[in-house]
């Protein structure tokens, strides 16, 4: 479909260090903790030290909120609880600081970034440094048309491998991953249903703003109409992105892969990331070691990925509100995996 080839990326992309992981392992029985009383944090400092390749692990220092932006024109049917073509307010919302993600990256100690892919405003209403890799105003209504073009597919996914790029230059050790968009969970669903060969009824959720009866019901029609188109384009994961997914959702795609290149370990959030993960599964089958569940967030679409991609998440609080909320959450509990596998002594 295009000069990229994301054959490469199977190539390029490796586990984490299995030895380094059974070193944690045998640092980790002889600690003074009882074996098991930590839990999974146990786990998850054994799978950082696999992703750092150090043991002892180093503690968490630079994570990042990057929450990737864009409107889809599936919203125009009303399958959300949001206005079509509200994401700006969602990503101001983020900048201002008076979200629910920003607070919680607040305390976190999480250094925030949004990146807008498709949002439908002009771009001079944001920000430059949040626009300039946005690759078109809005996605395509994928119930009747391809979100994107082939060649603005390819632009969003390099976009979303540019920036994993410069994340990992920058110091980056762990990413919190999520999205800021109106309709993306009706794209994500689609990606869902067709890569898991179910039907529209299985994987149609209520969003992260909560819909009522008919709105399920029109968002359940539009999935089932744009599972028709994508189904002829299964073999191609770029094509599928262009064709049901969204300039935001192929840039998580992109994202999700290259950090894996770099090692950079992410948490995914909700339904979105959790789709884009299960494409990025079908590209490299290695990719997932480098990733982890935030929380469940309640949508069939994401349980049904997950399940797929053999994550289990950290957490279910019954968190609905998106926006990377839900890996925020879990976020301290990695952290504190980390510590703990980092400053507890050892015994000899």
């Amino acid at each position: 479909m295009s000069a990229l080839n994301l054959d490469d990326f199977a190539h390029l992309i490796e586990r984490p260090d299995g030895g380094v992981r059974r070193d944690a392992e045998e640092r980790r029985a002889r600690l003074a903790v009882p074996p098991g009383a930590l839990g999974r944090l146990d786990e998850l400092g054994e799978w950082l030290a696999g992703a750092q390749a150090q043991v002892p692990v180093r503690p968490i220092r630079q994570a990042r909120l990057v929450l990737f932006a864009g409107d889809h024109g599936v919203a125009e049917l009303g399958v959300s609880a949001r206005p079509a073509g509200g994401t700006k307010d969602l990503v101001r919302a983020v900048l201002e600081g008076a979200s629910p993600a920003a607070v919680l990256a607040r305390g976190a100690g999480a250094q925030l970034r949004v990146v807008d892919m498709a949002v439908d405003c002009d771009p001079g209403e944001l920000p430059e440094e949040v626009t300039r890799h946005r690759v078109r105003r809005g996605s395509g209504r994928i119930d009747v048309e391809d979100a994107l073009t082939a060649e603005e597919a390819e632009a969003a996914f390099r976009a979303g491998m540019a920036v994993a790029d410069e994340e990992a230059d920058a110091g980056t050790d762990l990413v919190v991953l999520g999205d800021l968009s109106v309709g993306g969970t009706t794209a994500a669903s689609t990606l869902v249903a067709a890569l898991c060969g179910t039907d529209a009824s299985v994987v149609t959720g209520r969003g992260g703003a909560r819909i009522d009866d008919l709105a399920w019901m029109r968002k359940c029609a539009a999935i089932r109409d744009a599972l028709r188109r994508a189904r002829p384009v299964l073999g191609d994961q770029l094509e599928l992105l262009a064709t049901v997914g969204g300039a935001d959702l192929t840039a998580i795609t992109g994202f999700l892969l290259q950090s894996a290149v770099r090692r950079t370990p992410v948490i995914l959030d909700g339904v979105v990331s959790a789709a884009c993960a299960l494409v990025a599964q079908r590209v490299a089958f290695r990719a997932p070691d480098w990733w982890l569940a935030g929380q469940a967030s309640g949508e069939p679409a994401q349980a049904k990925a997950l399940d797929r991609i053999a994550l289990n998440p950290l957490l279910d609080h019954g968190v609905t509100a998106g926006e990377g909320t839900g890996a925020l959450l879990a976020l301290p509990l990695v952290q504190a995996a980390a510590a703990l596998a980092a400053e507890l002594p050892v015994h000899d």
